[in-house]
């Protein structure tokens, strides 16, 4: 309509004593797009056409400022040329009130377009009465089942020579820092360097392995002495492949070639002890010389962050003790028993069980990884990306653990590439990797090799392959991700609790009646 165009104000007021003559000749008018007025020779439709701009002025809200004056009759529409009409034909009953094609808000073309906040929140007040029904539910049917040593017992003096062990783990990074400075005076030569580190890296996790298998610990503490000696060799790696590449630069500089701008490289070649000891206690696995870091550590966040990680460790504590506990002492081995009640242990299992690894991620990977970095003013804290919306299983493990992954990427898969492997292989290499370290973790302290975190790890090798093939082919981010919740979270380490735990349980009685 010419109207809508008007940069000209047409109005009427209702205090004016003409305020019906004026209108009638204000709505007689139409405005060219320079101003120019233009005589109509039916009132009847221009009157109409008011009606029906003013109604679209009041049904499209939030469009350049639309809004109608509670208890006035004006209606304003646009910022800067202002269209008066009054509020008495807006909404008159001849006024079309359908004038596009529109999609409900759930429908399958508009539902990814809509804000979902509500159903959101929703959500979570539904979650949080649901499990709050269920913990009283559970106490009051079973009552208080967290035992008194939980935390600290007296069986936990036994663990006194995994903690040694942990004490003498520093060992192997200062043997390495000094092969790398003989190295560096070209006191040894390169096949030596790499034959002592070689050794150095194998002693680091061969020697926690035979303490861990020696000594009559809990679980828990083989595990965590596992998990310290892991990242000890991953840092190791890092610091001996960084800078036998770092020599192999300095010496192609030396004879001309100018690599340090196309390696975008920010320090020299340097062996520095400040530097190893500093990289050690990061929050990362891949070394270099010098980090971004911080301006300052923040005192009070670091408190809060303290508080927090209490909170939900205590939740961990509390779902493990009161839930997880008693359906795995419950049920029976997931391969040896009915189908059925398999099943159902395993999905029974697996709703504490997520809650369990959730706190376990945020715990270890949003709030001490920023303790630590807070701490040592690291700066690049993208520790996590976000894998909860991942449309494939690669996607999930190339986003959940950023450093473990920035390590891969460096140290293992483009190394594999530039000496000639294809992608695949060189994917299927890491995945073989990440599966001996998680066997290494669970299987030593539970003094068994069954397997299971390993042929777990290597699962994900076809699924890679599924949940990409069903991207390709439906173009929809919702498949592989359930797909994704649903193999590794739902059925996947439920599974693989239970295996451990019986194989564990039948262990411990041959062990008994063998004694």
């Amino acid at each position: 309509m010419a109207i809508c165009n008007s940069p000209v104000s047409v109005a009427t007021s209702s205090s004016s004593p003409h305020a019906d003559s004026d209108l009638d000749f204000s709505i007689r008018k139409r405005f060219g797009g320079k101003g120019k007025a233009v005589a109509d020779s039916s009132p009847e439709t221009e009157t109409a056409a008011a009606v029906l701009e003013a109604e679209k002025s009041v049904g499209e809200v939030g469009s350049g400022g639309d809004r109608v004056e509670s208890g006035s009759q004006v209606v304003r529409n646009g910022e800067n040329g202002v269209t008066e009409v009054a509020a008495k034909f807006a909404y008159r009953p001849c006024a079309p009130a359908h004038r596009k094609v529109k999609e409900s808000p759930l429908s399958s073309d508009a539902i990814f377009r809509q804000s979902h906040a509500g159903l959101f929140n929703l959500c979570i007040v539904v979650l949080v009465a649901v499990n709050s029904r269920l913990i009283i539910e559970n106490l009051m049917k079973y009552g208080w089942l967290i035992r008194a040593g939980f935390w600290f017992s007296s069986k936990s003096l036994r663990d006194w020579p995994l903690f040694m062990c942990c004490l003498t783990l520093p060992i192997f990074p200062l043997a390495a820092f000094v092969v790398e400075k003989l190295a560096q005076q070209k006191y040894i030569s390169e096949p030596v360097v790499v034959s002592l580190h070689i050794i150095i890296t194998t002693a680091a996790v061969l020697f926690p392995v035979l303490v861990i298998l020696r000594c009559d610990s809990a679980v828990l503490s083989g595990v965590t002495l596992m998990l310290f000696a892991c990242i000890v060799w991953l840092k190791l790696v890092s610091f001996a492949h960084t800078n036998y590449d770092m020599r192999a630069v300095a010496k192609l500089i030396d004879k001309g070639d100018d690599l340090s701008t196309s390696l975008n490289m920010d320090y020299p070649y340097d062996v520095n002890f400040k530097s190893l000891a500093y990289f050690m206690v990061a929050p990362t696995l891949c070394y270099q010389p010098s980090y971004p870091r911080s301006t300052c550590i923040r005192k009070g966040w670091v408190f809060r962050q303290f508080v927090k990680l209490a909170i939900f460790t205590g939740v961990m504590g509390f779902i493990i003790e009161q839930y997880i506990n008693p359906i795995v002492q419950n049920s029976q081995h997931p391969l040896k028993g009915n189908f059925f009640y398999a099943l159902e242990r395993v999905l029974k299992l697996s709703v504490p069980n997520l809650y369990v690894w959730l706190c376990m991620f945020y715990c270890f990977f949003h709030l001490w990884l920023n303790i630590l970095a807070e701490l040592l003013r690291f700066g690049d804290r993208e520790f996590y990306k976000d894998w909860w919306n991942a449309k494939t299983v690669e996607e999930y493990w190339r986003m959940w653990n950023m450093p473990v992954h920035k390590w891969m990427v460096r140290h293992l898969y483009f190394p594999c590439l530039r000496n000639g492997i294809s992608k695949g292989v060189s994917v299927v290499i890491a995945f073989v990797i990440s599966a001996i370290f998680h066997e290494l973790c669970i299987a030593v302290p539970c003094h068994m090799f069954k397997l299971w975190a390993f042929i777990g790890i290597m699962f994900q090798v076809p699924l890679v392959l599924v949940t990409n093939y069903l991207q390709n082919k439906f173009r929809n981010s919702m498949v592989g991700n359930m797909i994704f919740w649903l193999f590794f979270s739902i059925l996947g380490q439920p599974m693989c609790v239970l295996l451990y735990y019986h194989d564990l349980m039948n262990r411990k009685e041959t062990t008994d009646s063998s004694l």
